[in-house]
């Protein structure tokens, strides 16, 4: 059986309204999106990286980081981020792309592998951690087919749709009572929705130094998980909207 062709493909820009360079903050001399690049090479089921980013202002950041990582850049629209990514891999063909985004520094490579692993035995066009949310915020992973990325990039219009990837593909999904896409959810033994590791404001920086610092930067989902829930990390970036961005837009259009 000849072994399918994956690409992970991670979003990260410069700017962003709440936490501006926050993929450049350090920890120990490392920036969040290094470790970040770091944790996603270590995935078995993917072949390549893809840092998928803009043409904004200390870019060439960014972009070296990404080189050093050894890893594939891409530059496109800051807006339109359906389009970047399609753009990012239309010349490769892969038979699947991984999302994630580089404020999530801790996400875990065995877990990209279990979805990806889901994608491909269940058949489907989209299959995410994320349909039903069990897993903590910066651990969201989602696998869609090259077909199901192509079909959404020629058919998304709504603004909400292009700035943020996939909501057209899960929008059209079974998972949403349409037809266009078929899904499939990964979901975890135990509800750790509440727990944040990803990094929308300085407080959620905050969580994620300490977790280095403490834990070192190898560890998987479930222990950072659990040592935030053990230790009442939760208090400081709890509070926080899951998926802010992707309902202001909704709010916009």
């Amino acid at each position: 059986m000849v072994k399918p062709k994956v690409i992970i493909v991670t979003q990260a820009r410069v700017n962003s309204t709440r936490f501006p360079q926050k993929v450049l903050k350090e920890i120990d001399g490392e920036t969040l999106l290094s470790i970040h690049l770091d944790r996603l090479k270590k995935s078995e089921a993917a072949q390549s990286v893809i840092v998928a980013t803009t043409h904004e202002d200390r870019v060439e950041e960014i972009i070296k980081i990404a080189r050093d990582a050894g890893v594939g850049v891409y530059q496109g629209s800051t807006e339109d981020v359906l389009d970047r990514f399609y753009q990012s891999v239309k010349d490769e063909m892969p038979d699947y792309i991984v999302r994630v985004t580089s404020d999530c520094p801790l996400i875990d490579p065995q877990l990209i592998d279990e979805v990806i692993a889901l994608m491909i035995n269940s058949e489907v066009d989209y299959a995410a951690n994320v349909i039903v949310e069990s897993f903590p915020d910066g651990q969201d992973v989602e696998v869609f087919s090259f077909h199901a990325l192509q079909t959404a990039w020629n058919k998304a219009v709504l603004k909400s749709d292009r700035e943020h990837v996939t909501s057209f593909i899960r929008n059209n999904s079974n998972d949403n009572g349409q037809q266009l896409f078929t899904s499939k959810n990964l979901l975890s033994s135990k509800d750790y929705s509440g727990v944040r590791m990803t990094v929308d404001e300085p407080r959620d920086f905050t969580v994620i130094e300490k977790l280095v610092k403490d834990l070192g930067k190898g560890k998987t989902w479930i222990e950072y998980g659990n040592y935030i829930i053990e230790n009442g990390l939760s208090d400081i970036n709890g509070s926080i909207v899951r998926n802010e961005g992707y309902l202001k837009s909704l709010k916009n259009e």
